[in-house]
């Protein structure tokens, strides 16, 4: 079987992907590169590779499985000593703490942006008007960046997330141009020192130059993209059930479990996950595995594993407890998960509270999914409300 596989339409994974996964806990693939490697399907073995530091991703040598560098990871494709350094850089930037205090900021920026929303009047892009501008305003606002720079670097992103869609030469532009950029600031910030995380790496991080400019534009892309397509996947999977969109907006409490349930919902990695070469001989869902090998740990497969989640095919948001991979798990848990989760519940909270009755204007067929790219998701979603509807 060749992957990436190619994209389907849906909020969750492809049931007929799904029914491959749970034939066998490692299912052998044929990469684009021509690499062999093994998907690794289930949860308690996924959490395993993510954690054992016998799985490397550093060893691995056949570039990603999308547009970007592993050099231009400056997180995900690094193993110890050199993760933990680079991690311990910026980890105090992305504190539990540090996103409850941005919470109030957050909620006024969704405000903002949804009174310009519902001025406009339904129907409305809801990617275009709130979904890409929510979660890259606030990753700006912590590296210090313009967000009226993100015309300019929002083409960047996408040739840089591009899993086949984008031709080989405007990716290389994309990244000379995004690697400029944030050279540009660093030498900003050298001349003028601000309160933001650059300056705290260019002053005090003990990082190379090229090493900020790299989480620089990491971050930004990290913090924007995987943000936007989560939030806009989980509200079209919440307003396409108006039972469920009604009972959160009954009780906004319910919203924290809501969110954590699209984590686990939705499919989200077009790619599949980084590969990871065996440092050693190792035992995996019962199988020796040779040291050498290459595993692809499929969070969004481990995500759906009957062993792992009672009721592991039903869309539950009150579900308790639930130990989705949607962040990942181990040394290489997502870094911003707490913004992340912060961003996801206030902008669902805004969003249910001012549009009493938003639901899509079109169905999952009609709209046009994120193909050959590293996160899916879908490129507009139309919306659309009764003027008047909310509070």
């Amino acid at each position: 079987m060749d992957f990436p596989l190619p994209n389907r339409p849906g909020v969750p994974l492809d049931e007929g992907y799904l029914r491959r996964f749970r034939e066998r806990p490692l299912v052998p693939v044929v990469l684009a590169s021509g690499h062999r490697a093994l998907l690794v399907t289930r949860h308690a073995d996924v959490r395993a590779v993510l954690s054992d530091d016998r799985f490397s991703r550093e060893a691995w040598a056949g570039g990603t499985l999308f547009a970007r560098t592993p050099e231009s990871l400056a997180l995900a494709a690094c193993d110890p000593p050199t993760h933990t350094r680079r991690r311990r850089a910026v980890q105090a930037w992305f504190t539990a703490r540090r996103a409850e205090a941005d919470g109030p900021r957050m909620e006024a920026l969704a405000g903002r942006l949804l009174d310009g929303m519902e001025s406009a009047g339904p129907p409305a892009d809801l990617i275009a008007r709130f979904a890409t501008p929510f979660p890259y305003a606030v990753i700006c606002d912590v590296l210090g960046v313009p967000s009226g720079d993100l015309g300019l670097l929002l083409p960047w992103v996408s040739a840089m997330m591009s899993a086949g869609r984008y031709p080989a030469g405007e990716v290389e532009a994309a990244r000379e141009g995004m690697h400029a950029y944030f050279a540009d600031r660093l030498a900003e910030r050298r001349a003028r020192p601000g309160t933001d995380l650059l300056t705290g790496l260019v002053t005090s991080s003990g990082l190379s130059d090229d090493e900020i400019i790299v989480f620089g534009y990491g971050l930004l892309t990290a913090g924007g993209e995987t943000t936007s397509n989560l939030l806009a996947a989980s509200v079209l999977e919440l307003v396409s059930r108006p039972g469920f969109a009604a009972r959160l907006r009954a009780d906004p409490s319910l919203i924290p479990a809501a969110v954590e349930e699209c984590l686990r919902w939705v499919w989200f990695a077009g790619t599949g996950g980084r590969p990871h070469v065996l440092l050693a001989d190792v035992e995996l869902a019962g199988t020796t595995l040779a040291r050498g090998e290459v595993v692809i740990p499929l969070t969004d497969a481990a995500n759906r594993d009957p062993a792992a989640f009672p009721g592991a095919d039903e869309f539950d948001p009150g579900r308790s407890p639930n130990p989705h991979a949607g962040f990942g798990h181990g040394r290489h848990m997502c870094l911003g998960a707490a913004h992340a989760r912060a961003e996801l519940q206030i902008a669902i909270a805004a969003l249910l509270r001012r549009f009493g009755d938003l639901a899509p204007a079109a169905g999952p067929d009609g709209l046009e999914w994120r193909d050959r790219m590293f996160v899916r998701g879908v490129w507009r979603l139309p919306v659309t409300w009764t003027p008047g509807s909310g509070r």
